[in-house]
């Protein structure tokens, strides 16, 4: 049977395989649509898919609902995250975005350090480092010109601060999770979420002709609102009960890959060689964060190969 720590870690994979999807379609919806017209039907909806899904396997009970506020803190920290990736794909490459995104998993330590005193050992804060510095390597395109002058494109800059929104999310899941079930969390994070959304955006909202929307829009929101929505919500809020938060956005690190290989399957091309050795770096950082510190763990794994 396997362990809690090894299903967050399935968890994650799927997610970072999952989310990946948004930043290539993202980035050809986000022109036609105000970032809040487009998450608000998606937090609502993936909100109601979940909610049933809870309901049908009975994961939800009346107690979940207490403190109904930290719902609306986490439902307005992810809508953040959310609302400034739409905005900053408007204008940034998917594959710099996602790069964008591989700084998370440091930022997420640094929080996870501040709220819960999780320590990040020697070793994961190098494989971050060298994470960080391959995200950086794409984010720049390998231009060390760009690099030296901070030309980043105000796209990637405006994901970032959601990237951050992103980070401080993690750890307050295991903050403020009081025993629900990782469906009934989402699902109330989700609700709180387009709640808060339709509070702030509601002018948008009313005013976008749903009607003239080109098709990309609506793929792209059936697929954000079931597969990037409901289905990686449950996985990161199951995951984030399970792993330290820098474990958790570990994952975070293939999502340029995935997104490359998004960008060459709808026809995009893949990006130049240079590019790809920042891509390595990430991955390789996510096999060092994926390597067990707990002595434990590593004097069972030595016990089991001697025996």
């Amino acid at each position: 049977m396997l362990s809690q720590a090894a299903r967050g870690h399935i968890a994650m994979l799927c997610f970072s395989a999952l989310v990946a999807g948004s930043f290539s379609l993202g980035v050809m919806a986000a022109p036609h649509i105000s970032p809040l017209a487009m998450n608000v039907p998606r937090f609502l909806g993936a909100a109601a898919l979940v909610g049933a899904f809870a309901l049908a396997t009975g994961n939800i009970r009346r107690s979940d609902f207490a403190a109904p506020w930290r719902y609306l803190i986490l439902g307005g920290v992810f809508a953040s995250y959310f609302v400034l990736m739409f905005w900053g794909l408007k204008t940034a490459d998917p594959v710099a975005a996602s790069a964008v995104f591989t700084l998370t998993p440091l930022m997420a330590a640094g929080f996870g350090w501040l709220l819960l005193r999780q320590v990040t050992t020697p070793r994961m804060a190098a494989a971050l480092v060298i994470g960080g510095a391959g995200a950086v390597w794409v984010i720049f395109r390998a231009d060390i010109a760009a690099l030296l002058q901070f030309a980043v494109g105000d796209g990637e800059m405006i994901y970032f601060w959601g990237c951050v929104a992103h980070a401080v999310y993690i750890p307050l899941v295991r903050m403020l999770n009081r025993g629900e079930s990782a469906l009934a969390f989402t699902f109330g994070t989700q609700l709180a979420g387009g709640l808060v959304m339709i509070a702030v955006g509601w002018r948008p909202l009313l005013a976008t002709d749903w009607a003239a929307l080109p098709g990309i829009v609506w793929i792209t929101l059936a697929y954000i609102t079931v597969f990037a929505s409901a289905v990686t919500f449950t996985l990161v809020q199951y995951a984030s009960l399970r792993l330290p938060s820098a474990k958790v956005m570990a994952y975070t690190y293939l999502t340029p890959s995935w997104v490359i290989l998004w960008e060459m399957t709808l026809g995009n091309g893949a990006p130049p060689a240079l590019v790809l050795a920042g891509v390595a770096l990430t991955i390789v950082a996510l096999l060092l964060l994926l390597r067990d510190d707990d002595p434990a763990a590593v004097a069972a794994r030595r016990a089991r190969a001697g025996g």
